[in-house]
């Protein structure tokens, strides 16, 4: 069973860096380039990532791993919230939306390691 260190690095991380990769913009001196998924393969492989990063959400709220039964669980929640709007927006491709869903990712992920993970090292 990975401890929540390796959960993160081995699942969330991955994850969320394909949901954060799929779409912005790439600005040259040629111009800009919009960075978005085209094909059905693309939505799917950020589709699944997306559920992926969900299910840690749920894996996070499990013994051993759940540090506290209340900001750890509201944390852990989030990530399964954020992780959702990603899904649904993978599944309605919808690039904005998709945008949108990581940003409120990347508050969700703040908001816990503001509190968490700090002292990681004494306490994972």
């Amino acid at each position: 069973m990975a401890d929540i260190r390796l959960l993160m690095e081995a699942v969330v991380d991955p994850q969320v860096d394909v949901i954060w990769d799929s779409v912005g913009a790439d600005i040259t001196v040629d111009g800009t380039e919009e960075i978005q998924p085209t094909t059905e393969e693309e939505w799917t492989i950020v589709r699944n990532s997306a559920l992926t990063l969900a299910e840690s959400g749920n894996l996070l709220m499990m013994a051993p791993r759940a540090v506290d039964g209340d900001d750890w669980m509201k944390a852990a929640q989030a990530l399964v919230d954020t992780g959702m709007l990603a899904v649904r927006a993978a599944e309605a491709k919808n690039a904005d939306q998709l945008f949108n869903a990581g940003g409120i990712i990347y508050s969700a992920c703040k908001n816990c390691h503001q509190k968490y993970w700090a002292d990681a090292p004494q306490r994972f």
